[in-house]
């Protein structure tokens, strides 16, 4: 029996509720449309194209919760948070295409997740196995959801799966290799507290059973992880682990690989961490070492992440506006020894004690801050750096140019919400107005 089949015995005579009609939700009816689906409803807090989702029941306005109940089957997409507005019974009946993915789909199956990096190590965890040889297909988080691709595998097509904490949070299976990089402050705007958005983030490999494996960050090591029946592999870029960065090297379970071997494209300590747990994962899923190693140093890295977008007057301008956490900034600056950092956008809440702490010890020497967030971290900072409020990045980039001598970095430690529609667009927006300068 495929997928499809399966799904279609999932939906049978049930009423269902796609909540959230943004990319996911389109797709999700795309799926229920195929498999014969009749009873199937949209609720979305925003109005909704009625020939978008001809032939449903719409539920929008600020009540469109109020609607759950009366559904057999929820199917959520990633961008709506709950909190604690809906009942343990509503939540009983919520899944997604993660989770119908997971539970429904025979084929490999790599996940990945993390609070920072897991798009770089999905990314090059699905480019190590097709130079390899594999076939693999990169899904999820990345921007494509998981039920798009179905009618485009083959029985032997590893699916490499970027997932966020979002789509983590209401499944009820595991991928048969999890990935789990880190998981620091984030997110706290979706999240009732931080415990919450952490057990998003294990979801990962909860249900993991005998046959599976775990690769997974040292320091995070825990009790339920300790009683999994999965194989576990831990990987840490500050302690010995199975896996470990020994300075600029990587120790692959009692085996040196030197850094002039990797030779990779991807800048700063952390990216090697992350190149680690993606050998790790290739390796373990028939990758020769050797040929993996290679693959990495043809990996160019990916857009908005410690992007270099060109030299002007002897500055270097790098576009790194995915930086939503103080750590973020913070690997940023180290890795390419900036004199400028922009930072602030939406601000929700996060704690950026380390970050304030950071830059008085006088990391940076400009420190130009954008609404909300950086007024805030602002306010916390001593003299010692040139600290400089902005209304918004045409006067920061231009404020950057006056100022910067070897290298300005883009690294908010933000969301871009409010200000942006995402990251991208405001990563494109910073490259544009350096490409003006």
């Amino acid at each position: 029996m495929n997928i499809k089949e399966k799904l279609g015995l999932f939906f049978k005579d049930k009423s269902i509720a796609i909540l959230g009609f943004g990319r996911e939700g389109k797709s999700t009816l795309d799926i229920l449309s195929e498999i014969g689906c009749k009873n199937v409803a949209v609720l979305d807090k925003n109005d909704v194209d009625k020939n978008a989702a001809c032939g449903c029941t719409l539920h929008c306005g600020d009540n469109y919760l109020d609607f759950l109940k009366e559904y057999d089957i929820i199917m959520k997409s990633p961008g709506i948070a709950l909190f604690d507005s809906v009942s343990a019974d509503i939540k009983e009946k919520i899944t997604s295409q993660t989770d119908l993915f997971l539970r429904f789909c025979d084929n490999k199956i790599i996940g990945i997740t993390g609070t920072k990096g897991k798009s770089t190590t999905s990314s090059l965890i699905e480019h190590i196995m097709n130079y390899c040889g594999k076939k693999a297909v990169l899904i999820g988080n990345i921007g494509i959801p998981p039920l798009s691709v179905i009618d485009s595998l083959e029985k032997d097509t590893i699916v490499v799966c970027e997932m966020s904490c979002h789509q983590l949070e209401y499944v009820k299976a595991s991928p048969h290799t999890a990935v789990l990089l880190n998981i620091y402050e984030e997110h706290l705007d979706h999240y009732v507290n931080f415990n919450a958005y952490k057990a998003a983030k294990e979801n990962i490999y909860m249900h993991q059973i005998d046959g599976d494996l775990l690769i997974y960050n040292k320091e995070l090591e825990n009790s339920a992880i300790n009683s999994l029946l999965a194989e576990k592999i831990s990987v840490s870029q500050d302690y010995t682990a199975d896996v470990y960065l020994d300075g600029s090297d990587i120790i692959f379970f009692d085996k040196k690989i030197p850094f002039e071997k990797l030779s990779p494209k991807l800048e700063g300590h952390h990216n090697l961490y992350n190149i680690a747990a993606a050998l790790t994962a290739a390796v373990k899923n028939g990758c020769d070492i050797n040929k993996a190693a290679e693959a990495v140093s043809l990996f160019n890295g990916l857009e908005h992440r410690m992007e270099t977008v060109r030299t002007v007057n002897g500055v270097k301008y790098v576009n790194d506006s995915i930086s939503t956490i103080p750590l973020a900034a913070i690997n940023a600056v180290k890795t390419f020894n900036a004199d400028t950092l922009i930072i602030g956008g939406m601000d929700r809440g996060i704690n950026y004690e380390i970050l304030s702490d950071f830059l008085n010890g006088g990391a940076v020497k400009n420190i130009i801050c954008l609404p909300d967030s950086g007024y805030r971290i602002a306010d916390t900072l001593n003299t010692r750096s040139n600290v400089i409020k902005v209304k918004n990045m045409e006067e920061a980039v231009q404020k950057a140019s006056e100022v910067s001598k070897n290298c300005c970095v883009l690294s908010p430690a933000a969301a871009s919400y409010g200000f942006y529609k995402n990251f991208e667009e405001r990563g494109k927006h910073f490259k544009e107005l350096v490409n003006l300068l």
